[in-house]
């Protein structure tokens, strides 16, 4: 790459020393032992006849990510297990494949193999982090400070929470601002690894991308590319964070040192080019596979994007409001060095991506944390301290101490909240979290005697884990990945209801080609209708609490055996 100095070389950041990183690991440590305690208590406290199932967050997507890693175990193409309409196996995740290659090698079923995950998730992100921001922070107090703040900053939440207990009387208001995951990285750390995972590859590419242009080094770009190339695999919708956040950065080379960053550029077409075969490979099977194409499409179903302006500002607090305020004044101030060009555009990119027209816009809000927790660091401690100790000389001693802690304290009531509710979501030990063990053996039942591809009708609380734990198809399972998705929905209230004439029932079943439906405490929720007063349903597993039946097409009426989809 052609040399382009840049102006403020001298200014860099020193390299992390020994110490720096012993700090780190403790805080890396700490963090994945708390993280884990939740887990802990739930596997400790389950009843004789539940089992925990190891998730704390968001059942139904991981109840997808789960059938991927279940079907990745013997075939590297899967279908949709997660829908009854038949479709062909084209689907591949690099995360999902990589994790249901552990297990198929050490024989580990999804739980532990999940922890690991989600420990080695935690630990890569918080090095990468810290990395990161030792490239864009001076001073290892700076460093400490920025890093504090991206691992357990949160927002305003914790006020809707007082609101709940107080005026608003058990109703939280606005529940989206305190529980999104993306952009906290304390919540995404406690139970949404894949997004920490793709997090600190964000972040890695990152540090390649500012490393290849202040080093002058082509390899970087290439070692930033092959990076992208793993992210694009696993989460591809974040190489838009990737290449935004370079091409930004490169519009603002451009303009503080007016003329084309040529290495720069180059670089950047390098790393798309070695990283943008995932991106390719998911907008094929989103527009030529009709199946993908209307999954895609359900991604309204979530009904969940990015807040509002005015939301946000609950959902980041304090940190957002700093960030803005410091981004101005930086501006204001023109520190145009290399390092302040970056976090600024990194901003300002993550600003402009959280709200691009598209259903999946609030995943955007992953990683932009990172550069406001940055700026905030450089606005506590290098305006603010400073103005408060021309102000109170006698204080300057203790201000930036004091400071620093009490923005920890006001940052963090938010996750704490989150992570000791989680407690309160386990101690009822119920659905979704836990299952009826002899839910677990209808299922290991399907696992032993059922093919894979046959169906299964169930609630969609159990649907969401039927593709993992048997193997089977589910009919209803997932609000994106079962297709039309509402109507399977009114399939299944029609199926339980008692007051359903069976001729109808038979219907739906014969439509779709179910094998078997699934009847146990979440079925009976929906409805009182008794499978055992169906003469083409025969029992083929039965417990306290859950019956198997398999469906008999023989023995249904004539005019149901060969409906077609509707």
């Amino acid at each position: 790459m052609k040399s382009e100095p840049s102006t403020h070389e001298d200014l860099r950041p020193a390299p992390i020393s020994g110490r720096e990183w012993r700090l780190v690991w403790a805080v890396i440590v700490g963090v994945l032992v708390v993280t884990s305690l939740p887990y802990l208590y739930g596997y400790l406290s389950s009843p004789p006849d539940r089992q925990f199932m190891g998730l704390l967050l968001d059942v139904p997507d991981h109840g997808q990510y789960l059938s991927w890693w279940r079907s990745f175990q013997s075939a590297p193409l899967v279908s949709n297990k997660l829908t009854p309409e038949p479709n062909e196996p084209v689907f591949f995740n690099l995360l999902w494949w990589t994790l249901a290659q552990v297990s198929r090698f050490t024989g580990l079923g999804y739980a532990p193999v999940y922890q690991a995950f989600r420990w080695a998730a935690g630990a890569l992100f918080l090095w990468a982090a810290y990395r990161l921001v030792a490239q864009m922070v001076a001073g290892v107090g700076r460093r400490r400070l920025a890093f504090l703040l991206i691992a357990f900053s949160s927002g305003f939440g914790w006020v809707l929470v007082v609101l709940k207990y107080t005026l608003t009387k058990g109703e939280l208001l606005f529940p989206l601002d305190v529980f999104i995951a993306e952009g906290n990285s304390f919540l995404c750390l406690l139970g949404y690894p894949h997004f920490i995972q793709a997090l600190a590859f964000i972040l890695l590419t990152l540090e390649f991308v500012w490393r290849g242009w202040t080093e002058n080094r082509m390899r970087h770009m290439v070692v930033a590319g092959l990076l992208a190339l793993v992210l694009g695999w696993t989460h591809t919708y974040d190489l838009l964070i990737v290449y935004g956040v370079t091409g930004l950065f490169g519009v603002l080379v451009w303009i503080k040192e007016r003329r084309f960053p040529t290495r720069l550029f180059w670089g950047g077409v390098v790393m798309v080019a070695l990283s943008c075969s995932g991106a390719i490979y998911s907008v094929i099977l989103t527009t030529i596979d009709p199946l993908w194409e209307e999954v895609l499409a359900q991604f309204a179903n979530a009904g969940v994007y990015t807040p509002t302006p005015p939301h946000l500002v609950i959902l980041f607090g304090l940190p957002l409001v700093l960030a803005v305020a410091t981004w101005i004044a930086l501006v204001v101030k023109k520190d145009w060095r290399d390092e302040t060009l970056f976090v600024l555009g990194w901003f300002a990119a993550g600003a402009a991506l959280n709200y691009i027209p598209t259903d999946f816009q609030v995943h955007m809000l992953n990683s932009w944390q990172v550069p406001m927790m940055i700026l905030v660091t450089l606005g506590v401690c290098d305006l603010v301290v400073p103005f408060i100790g021309r102000r109170w000389p006698a204080a300057r001693a203790h201000v930036a101490r004091w400071a620093t802690v009490a923005l920890l304290v006001a940052v963090v009531p938010t996750n704490l909240y989150l992570w000791a509710w989680r407690f309160v979501d386990l101690a009822r030990h119920d659905y979704p979290y836990y299952l009826y063990r002899d839910d677990v053996a209808a299922m290991e039942w399907l696992s032993a005697h059922a093919a894979p591809d046959q169906i299964v009708l169930s609630s969609e609380t159990i649907g969401q884990y039927v593709p993992a734990l048997s193997g089977n198809t589910a009919f209803l399972a997932h609000w994106a990945q079962t297709v039309r998705y509402y109507d399977k929905g009114q399939r299944v209230a029609l199926t339980y209801d008692a007051a359903t004439p069976d001729s109808r029932r038979a219907e739906n079943i014969a439509a779709f080609g179910v094998d078997y439906l699934y009847h146990g405490p979440a079925e009976r929720a929906l409805g009182a209708y008794d499978p055992a007063t169906t003469p083409w349903l025969s029992t083929v597993f039965s417990s306290t609490n859950v019956d198997l039946y398999a469906v008999l097409p023989a023995q249904m009426p004539a005019a149901t055996t060969s409906g077609d989809v509707p």
